[in-house]
């Protein structure tokens, strides 16, 4: 299962260079916005590496572990969502 890791790397990857985007934006709605794509980004790494660590060890204690990461990353992942959703209505509603 190797497309685990290949997941893992690009949400990591994405989750710093949108980091580092809201660094370079001096826009508070682009930088909220930047925010809600790193978090979406940072959930589907937690996500992603709680499902990849229960299907490499296959224990009762990563089983655990990984349902525990599969809830917070599902949560960080629902919350991104709607809050990219949100800011980017608002700013087609800023910038017609």
């Amino acid at each position: 299962m190797f497309i685990f890791p290949i997941i893992i790397v690009l949400s990591l990857v994405l989750y710093v260079y949108y980091k580092v985007a809201i660094l370079k934006s001096e826009d508070k709605l682009t930088q909220a916005y930047f925010n809600a794509k790193s978090r979406i980004c940072l959930g589907s790494f937690v996500f992603f590496f709680g499902i990849n660590q229960y299907v490499f060890y296959q224990t009762r204690i990563s089983l655990f572990i990984g349902i525990l990461f599969l809830i917070l990353g599902g949560m960080q992942l629902v919350r991104g969502m709607k809050e990219v959703k949100h800011y980017r209505s608002e700013y087609r509603r800023l910038n017609p």
